[in-house]
């Protein structure tokens, strides 16, 4: 109260002062113009505070937008991403090979699915056993609500023991594996069969271009 008692009583004597030094300029030239000078000076210092009061408000508001727009845009991506991977198991004629491979894939939409994955592997025959680890590269469309199509292309570092009679021999050598698959979805789990379209008889670690597969995303 006593703030604006003073105020209203300030702003009183200022134009007091004013009408007296217009009146009687011949009499008061010098002090009008450093009183004029002050009050000038008074009200710059309150358009200054003003306007850098107004420049932080808006700064911290455009902050606050970003900061938001970047924390949804966190959040709609990771709520796009989903975890799991796939288990293949080939027999036949002695034959055993068995794979798991977990990996992450991003949902652009629920048609199209795209991402990466690791893979590790044994197989073994009567006189020879293989290691193989890896990444792929892994691709998924969905046309129909219950069909899946799938392509990977993977990179498999592949060690190779042989049991010959009198020694044993190992190789070692980079190989890849370029998968199409068919598979038949059931919520989280799909379940198929899909074909190696680079398969090697000699190099490539199955030895058969089919293998069945199952496949869990949450």
């Amino acid at each position: 109260m006593e703030t604006n008692v003073s105020f209203v009583l300030n702003e009183a004597k200022i134009q007091f002062l004013e009408f007296i030094a217009y009146r009687n300029s011949y009499i008061y030239p010098l002090y009008y113009k450093n009183f004029n000078m002050s009050r000038n000076i008074h009200l710059t210092n309150k358009w200054v505070f003003y306007c850098l009061f107004a420049l932080i408000f808006t700064t911290n508001n455009l902050y606050s937008q970003e900061l938001s727009k970047t924390e949804q845009s966190e959040n709609t991506f990771w709520d796009s991403v989903r975890f799991g991977g796939s288990l293949g198991l080939s027999l036949g004629n002695g034959n055993f090979a068995g794979i798991i491979a977990p990996s992450a894939i991003y949902d652009f939409n629920s048609i199209v699915s795209t991402g990466v994955g690791l893979s590790g592997a044994y197989a073994s025959q009567s006189r020879f056993n293989a290691t193989s680890f890896g990444g792929s590269l892994i691709t998924m469309v969905r046309p129909l609500r219950f069909l899946q199509l799938s392509a990977e292309f993977e990179e498999l570092y592949i060690t190779r023991n042989y049991k010959l009679d009198g020694a044993n021999l190992r190789e070692q050598d980079w190989v890849p594996a370029l998968w199409a698959g068919l598979g038949y979805s059931t919520g989280n789990i799909v379940t198929g069969i899909r074909y190696n379209l680079l398969h090697d008889s000699n190099k490539s670690f199955y030895s058969s271009a089919f293998m069945p597969f199952v496949s869990i995303y949450f």
